[in-house]
């Protein structure tokens, strides 16, 4: 029974959870009898669901994934907890001002959130600055600055089987004892002000995906985070009897028998060290008994290969912020390093490359190499992502922990990412296979009985139909742009990023433009190519891409020759509830980052499941979709990560691509030459220089390749029952791609639990092991 009584403890510093109330209905099977209800009552369920603020909490996948995973481990029946904090400001809202992005601040809080429950009663101290002492009674950790730890509970149900797990997130608060000696030299106004210092901990979520920033501030977070919630987890732990408060002395060596700690990426990597330090200097454990308790508890997902995304964190700031902690992270290094001279001795370069520290002018502390160390099992997160980091940014591990390593391809809830956000085409596949596909994603499989049958592919057609329809009024409601709904929805929403390479997207619009111009006569197959996402507001680079697609837009969309044969669309505010809208109404998916950059993707999973086609390079887990659908229902292009391998090792030249293909060189000139900004002729400079002589994720190497692609998805969209036909295929190989068979694997080969969809025997063998 071991396993049933393990509690899950996720840590992640984003959740992108979105709207909640239509998600909870579905969940607890209430969604007909609200809308009867709000009906009854002269209101309407739509604008009611309207009115809700997204929780923007997440900047992209990693934290949209960490929603996924609390939706999945409820409908299992496993006793988790999502642990992170509560921003007071989410992810920017996005304007889009004279083609540029402009951020403005999301007061997401403003009217409050129904969703919360505070509970200052598990408030909690976390400890920053102060100075180590070393008594004869132990280390203490001393002259700290003290904030208080304010948590907020968020329910998550599960999927229709009584379960409700529970987010709690945390709230910076100060505490409210004042340095009197202030007050007496007149500094009473100054001494309430700098309160509100304390509590910016929890005021903004850092707006970077896939891109670290050492800022202080940052590390205060992640350590708030980390302690707060391991405070929480030995109280939990610690606690008498079933439903009791009481923390009574009880001794942690079972922890990792009740504990499971996942760590969402390194942000919660100070984690490892603060356990140590409880077990060290509060519990008073010996250093090889808490090292033992601390790496069978926790475990660490790695989401990225990308080296400007990796954490190091500078030792002046650690030993500043985090003294003690610094001491530990030093003593692990120690003996991780003896360990590593014993098994390689003579071997300098290979214990350089494998500390904690990395020397330079600036030494600093690889957290990723301090959550491999730290922890039981180091998963990738799709099975070439997690194959590169065996063979590549890992490898010296690898080599001395192989059994460590593992994969956890990522999956999507079907709850929100079908049944929710599509209906429609939710009913019609229930219509044929039955509703327990949605407990079952793998049952999707039996429509391949029916990839033949016209009247399925005909309720399929309309559903997308229905969709774009309903989408094209959005669209010409919100943008004041109209749209032809017959014409391919070609969609690219993600974060704007150099290796999502958006820019091979606006290459190929310029192409199709130039075209069209040349042979207005053709029988073109009409597109409307929408491109969404948001840039870090420092990201130089990907704020000037999105200057570009506006500007193409601005040209193409006002071409009379072109007319609606091709539009142009920028989705402003890209977020949960427009992906809800626009997912149901895509024709086709663009996932075409440079093999071996994207860790796995999950709006490619998205978009497979609610029946648009990819177009992709095999990079993340576009790989296992093309295995699962058949590659033959993929439209792949590109070079493999074996290609990109050999293009780094002989030299990537692009001026050879840009002087080969006049295609290619005719668009790289009218971006140069002022074409799109007339207005501005070198407003695009920094854009070509960069594609032209220092691109390292090679757009002109996969430019040909995708542009012959992109004449096949043309050629088969005139084909509506072959498109349909392909379409059935990708649904009914969606099964692997379920969030529930990702947190089934997570519980059973690296939490060492068995998934209990069935809550009454769960909770009967609980009370009867526990005799109450």
């Amino acid at each position: 029974l071991n396993g049933l009584f393990l509690r899950v403890y996720y840590l992640s510093l984003e959740f992108y959870m979105g709207r909640t109330l239509q998600n909870t209905m579905v969940n607890l099977a209430l969604e007909n009898a609200c809308d009867e209800a709000t009906y009854q009552l002269g209101l309407d369920m739509e604008e009611l669901q309207d009115i809700e603020e997204d929780a923007g909490l997440g900047n992209g996948g990693l934290g949209r994934l960490a929603a996924c995973f609390l939706d999945s481990m409820a409908s299992l029946g496993l006793a988790a907890y999502g642990y992170g904090i509560r921003y007071e400001f989410g992810i920017f809202n996005q304007k889009i001002v004279n083609g540029w992005q402009v951020e403005e601040a999301d007061d997401w809080l403003r009217y409050g959130n129904p969703w919360e429950k505070a509970r200052p009663e598990y408030m909690r101290p976390v400890h920053f600055y102060g100075r180590v002492e070393h008594t004869p009674e132990g280390v203490k950790w001393v002259d700290t600055q003290v904030v208080l730890a304010l948590p907020y509970d968020t329910p998550v149900p599960g999927y229709r089987n009584n379960v409700v797990n529970t987010m709690r997130l945390w709230s910076a608060k100060a505490p409210c004892d004042f340095n009197l000696k202030d007050f007496n030299v007149g500094g009473y106004i100054q001494a309430v002000l700098d309160r509100n210092l304390a509590e910016n901990i929890s005021r903004v979520l850092y707006p970077n995906d896939n891109f670290f920033e050492g800022k202080e501030l940052r590390l205060k977070q992640e350590y708030f985070v980390v302690a707060a919630t391991l405070q929480d987890i030995v109280r939990r732990f610690k606690s008498s009897k079933f439903g009791s408060t009481e923390v009574v002395r009880v001794d942690l060596s079972t922890l990792p028998d009740k504990v499971a700690i996942q760590l969402n990426d390194t942000h919660p990597a100070m984690a490892i060290p603060e356990l140590m330090r409880i077990l060290l200097d509060t519990e008073h454990q010996t250093w090889e008994k808490a090292w033992d308790i601390v790496t069978r508890t926790c475990a660490y997902t790695n989401h990225t290969v990308l080296p400007e995304a990796l954490e190091r964190w500078p030792i002046d700031l650690f030993q500043n912020l985090l003294p003690r902690h610094l001491e530990i992270i030093f003593e692990i290094n120690r003996r991780h390093l003896e360990r590593i001279a014993n098994l390689y001795p003579g071997d300098h370069d290979r214990l350089r490359r494998m500390s904690l520290v990395e020397e330079g002018d600036q030494k600093k502390i690889n957290m990723a190499h301090l959550c491999i160390v730290g922890s039981h099992a180091v998963n990738g997160v799709a099975r070439i992502h997690s194959d590169i980091i065996k063979a590549t940014l890992f490898k010296d591990f690898y080599e001395v922990d192989p059994h460590k390593f593992q994969n956890k391809t990522n999956g999507i809830t079907p709850r929100r990412w079908l049944v929710m956000c599509n209906p429609g085409l939710a009913e019609v596949i229930a219509e044929r296979i039955g509703e327990d596909y949605i407990r079952d994603l793998d049952q999707l499989k039996n429509l391949l009985e029916f990839v033949d049958d016209d009247s399925l592919i005909r309720d399929i057609a309309k559903i997308k139909q229905e969709n774009k329809l309903k989408f094209s009024a959005y669209l010409e409601e919100h943008y004041k742009v109209k749209i032809n709904p017959n014409s391919m929805f070609d969609v690219q929403v993600k974060r704007i990023h150099e290796y999502k390479r958006q820019l091979l997207n606006c290459l190929h619009i310029i192409t199709l433009y130039n075209r069209i111009k040349k042979e207005p006569n053709k029988n073109w197959t009409p597109r409307t190519i929408m491109i969404g996402g948001k840039a870090a507001p420092g990201y130089h680079t990907a704020k000037l891409i999105i200057r570009l697609i506006t500007a193409i837009g601005d040209i193409v969309n006002h071409d009379e020759v072109v007319g609606d044969r091709l539009k142009v669309i920028f989705l402003e505010n890209y977020k949960v509830t427009l992906a809800e809208k626009i997912i149901p109404a895509s024709d086709l998916s663009e996932q075409i980052s440079t093999a071996g950059t994207e860790a796995s993707g999950t709006g490619n999973m998205k978009f497979m499941l609610n029946g648009a086609l990819t177009i992709g390079t095999m990079d993340g887990a576009n790989v296992e979709m093309a295995e699962e659908a058949g590659e033959e229902n993929l439209f792949i292009f590109g070079m493999r990560v074996d290609d990109v391998d050999a293009m780094d090792k002989s030299g990537y030249d692009a001026m050879e691509y840009y002087n080969r293909i006049p295609e290619l060189k005719q668009a790289m000139d009218q971006i140069a030459g002022g074409y799109f900004s007339p207005d501005q002729h070198d407003l695009f400079k920094d854009i070509v220089n960069m594609l032209l002589h220092h691109d390292r994720f090679k757009v002109f190497a996969d430019y040909e390749a995708y542009i012959k692609c992109q004449d096949k998805v043309s050629a088969l969209y005139k084909n509506p029952k072959e498109w349909t036909k392909m379409v059935i295929h990708n649904i009914a190989g969606c099964g692997k791609f379920s969030s529930d068979r990702t947190i089934s694997q997570y519980a059973r080969e690296i939490w060492g639990m068995e998934p209990t969809p069935n809550f009454c025997i769960y909770l009967w063998l609980f009370h009867k092991k526990n005799k109450c």
